[in-house]
């Protein structure tokens, strides 16, 4: 079936449907991720956006029940340049397209993804909307251009676990690195758009975890007795979420607290600082990040479309991390309360486990000691 593609410039990318039948709009990112679509699909982070893989080939390994990252699909569309339909995996249990028709989720394939992802580096993101059933591209332009824009956007709200529960499972035994250890410390986090994975290797480092929703507020959490409190990942504009800032300035210098992706954004908003919107984000799992106080390089996994601005830091908050593509805040320290964070996706493990050693930092913190005494 022809599709289309509008983005809220006018700029028109047809293609062909191969997911759900149907009409979606949403915020056209790019992810160089070359692997790994299922995860892709399933974090949270991703609600709201129609994401493009720059990878040629999709849905070679079809979809299994183990690498979602979440219940279901977040992204508002899916687009790719050649869409696989036989697939090949001692762990594939359907296809990538049955997988997308049966949650809804509409998706082009023989779209031009390196001229769409030229143009949002020279442009930005932008709104688009991706249509199976008109071709009017006027009225699919108006369409884009009247969607929701991500700035101003609490996306995390929507998301978010609307009850507590309890985690405890670990990374898989096929995957695990390093081996587990009993569980020591109690942590509280807080759900914007939470990926499980996340929630593994905290239990594989000797946490219990009780995930609670992103409008919980300090006074609950304390209430809980945690040793530490981590704030996740998430979508959306972090400016937006005052009652998240209130909650977690409220709880810095009296417990220990670790927050990844918008998690580090509220935390540069806690500490007195302000985030803006990156030009196109920053979506894959190959980007190069540099220990400031080391010169030690990661290699990381990340998708986030705001960043903190450096300028806005007080004196007492340290920049630990930056990106060495564009310079942006990819880590920060907070030098008189046991508190840290990053940008970027430390769980992800794109291949090495760089960036692992953060968990290991956050359980020393929990314990009162430091790395070295680990």
């Amino acid at each position: 079936m022809n599709a289309l593609l509008v983005l809220e410039d006018g700029r028109v990318f047809p293609g062909r449907s191969w997911g759900a039948a149907g009409e979606t709009t949403g915020e056209v990112v790019f992810t160089t991720a070359m692997t790994g679509y299922q995860e892709v699909l399933t974090d949270p982070s991703y609600a709201g956006q129609i994401v493009t893989m720059t990878a040629a080939h999709i849905g070679n390994t079809g979809v299994n029940a183990s690498d979602p990252e979440s219940a279901r699909p977040y992204v508002a569309g899916f687009l790719v340049r050649a869409y696989s339909p036989e697939y090949s995996s001692w762990r594939a249990q359907q296809s990538l397209a049955q997988y997308l028709r049966e949650h809804g989720i509409v998706a082009l394939s023989e779209i031009d993804t390196r001229a769409l992802t030229r143009h949002i580096r020279q442009k930005g993101a932008m709104r688009a909307a991706l249509s199976t059933e008109r071709d009017d591209v006027a009225a699919l332009t108006a369409l884009a251009r009247n969607a929701p824009a991500m700035t101003g956007l609490d996306l995390a709200t929507a998301v978010s676990t609307k009850m507590p529960y309890t985690w405890d499972e670990g990374t898989p035994g096929e995957w695990l690195t390093p081996h587990p250890v009993t569980p020591q410390q109690h942590v509280v986090a807080y759900d914007f758009g939470l990926k499980r994975n996340i929630l593994r290797k905290l239990v594989d480092h000797g946490a219990t975890v009780t995930v609670v929703p992103a409008d919980f507020s300090a006074d609950q959490v304390l209430a809980l007795q945690p040793d530490g409190v981590f704030v996740s990942n998430g979508p959306g504009d972090p400016a937006t979420l005052d009652y998240a800032v209130a909650n977690l300035r409220a709880l810095l210098g009296k417990v220990p607290i670790f927050g990844i992706c918008l998690g580090h954004q509220l935390m540069g908003l806690a500490v007195g600082g302000t985030t803006f919107k990156l030009p196109y984000g920053h979506h894959g799992c190959n980007h190069p990040v540099q220990d400031v106080r080391t010169g030690k390089v990661e290699i990381t996994s990340q998708n986030h479309g705001f960043a903190v601005a450096p300028a806005s830091l007080p004196p007492e908050v340290t920049i630990t991390h930056r990106n060495l593509n564009d310079g942006t805040v990819e880590g920060l320290e907070h030098t008189h309360v046991p508190a840290f964070s990053v940008q970027y996706h430390p769980e992800a493990a794109p291949g090495p486990h760089d960036a692992d050693p953060h968990f290991r930092r956050f359980t020393a913190l929990m314990r009162g000691t430091t790395l070295n005494d680990q």
